[in-house]
């Protein structure tokens, strides 16, 4: 079964904020490979919801994506349907993640 992909509005803000720290930090060219990594891992997540890691405190899932971005994300299976919840820059204070997941 292949999942649906919802983007939350604090998902899409966070993964554009990871994107213009990686162009502000880089270049173009690393941004391409950050989006197209996203994009890859959205495909199987798609097909395989479970791969994250189950965070009971959070009642939500977590994904490493990257060494420096996580996806935060729930499975919703009444609709086979993912909810992108926030993409973490693992570098951030944890204080903030639990201010943005509860």
């Amino acid at each position: 079964m292949i999942y649906k992909i919802e983007w939350k509005t604090i998902a899409t803000y966070s993964y554009f904020n990871e994107i213009n720290f990686i162009l502000s930090k880089w270049n173009e060219i690393e941004v391409q490979k950050f989006e197209d990594l996203v994009y890859d891992f959205l495909a199987t997540l798609s097909k395989t919801p479970e791969i994250g890691i189950f965070k009971s405190e959070y009642n939500c899932y977590s994904l490493v994506i990257s060494k420096q971005t996580t996806l935060y994300y729930k499975i919703i299976e009444d609709k086979s349907q993912i909810d992108l919840i926030l993409f973490w820059n693992n570098k951030q204070n944890p204080i903030h993640l639990k201010k943005m997941l509860h």
